[in-house]
């Protein structure tokens, strides 16, 4: 249930979100074209505090000086682990791999993990590795969260999780090198593996009510902004603030819908 919910998450905001999303903020900033920038930079500055890296709503991220709601101060860390956590359902944790460039013994490699499916709360599967091409120009345009610079000479390896027992094939991985001309012993790869592999854990949790939540944090970071910058506001800026609101209630709108699904199977 909650491992098909992902995967249909993802489908949902990439054919059916983002699309409707582009066209709404479009006929939105018909009027204001220069406010697109801000806007964006806007959605981010909020957004990016109540996400983490596994896609779970909480206070994630709250410096003192963003003066995040409700915010607690103390030195007992499990009084506020509680207070983090206590409007979510916890999951799991798990290592939640990203693309990866690695350097080992003067080689260079490249970790795609876009094929790597997600997994059940607390199953235990192992990493396969699997040999894909040498790549010579050394950029990726099409792997979220690579940049596009040269990294010339990459052996690239897709990831993904062993099905049926299936294991890494390291003596078929030192042949497909050498037919590419490149003498590479064991340890060398073992050495990237191990390195791929350290990529830190994250705690997957489910918002029992990410609406109000994200509503009401967005109407104090809102009033925030408003009450302690300008002293005066032309009509075209409030129209602008409108427009920002409109665009992040919708967002909010969508992301809780999938929230609320996955606290009914919960």
């Amino acid at each position: 249930g909650y491992i098909n919910l992902m995967k249909i998450k993802s489908r949902y905001y990439e054919k059916g979100v983002f699309p409707k999303l582009q066209k709404d903020i479009d006929e939105a900033l018909k009027p204001f074209p220069n406010f697109r920038e801000e806007l964006f930079n806007r959605l981010y500055t909020f957004f990016n505090r109540y996400f983490s890296e596994s896609g779970s709503i909480y206070f994630r991220y709250t410096p003192l000086h963003q003066n995040v709601y409700e915010k607690v101060y103390t030195d007992d860390k499990d009084v506020m682990l509680f207070w983090k956590t206590h409007m979510l359902y916890y999951v799991k944790t798990d290592r939640l791999f990203k693309n990866l460039k690695v350097e080992v013994d003067d080689f260079k490699f490249f970790f795609d993990v876009s094929d790597l499916e997600y997994k059940r709360a607390n199953e235990k599967k192992e990493i396969v590795y699997e040999f894909k091409e040498k790549r010579e120009d050394g950029i990726f345009p099409f792997c979220k969260g690579v940049s596009n610079r040269r990294f010339d000479g990459v052996f690239v390896f897709n990831v993904y999780y062993s099905e049926r027992g299936k294991k890494t094939k390291i003596v078929d991985i030192l042949k497909d090198l050498k037919k590419e001309g490149i003498n590479i012993n064991e340890d060398t790869l073992e050495k990237a593996f191990r390195i791929f592999e350290k990529q830190n854990e994250v705690d997957y949790f489910i918002n029992k009510d990410a609406k109000t939540f994200l509503k009401e944090q967005f109407d104090i970071w809102l009033y925030q902004y408003v009450f302690s910058g300008e002293s005066e506001w032309s009509e075209e800026r409030i129209k602008q603030l409108q427009i920002l609101k409109d665009i992040s209630f919708k967002i909010i709108d969508f992301i809780s819908q999938f929230e609320d699904e996955l606290v009914k199977i919960w």
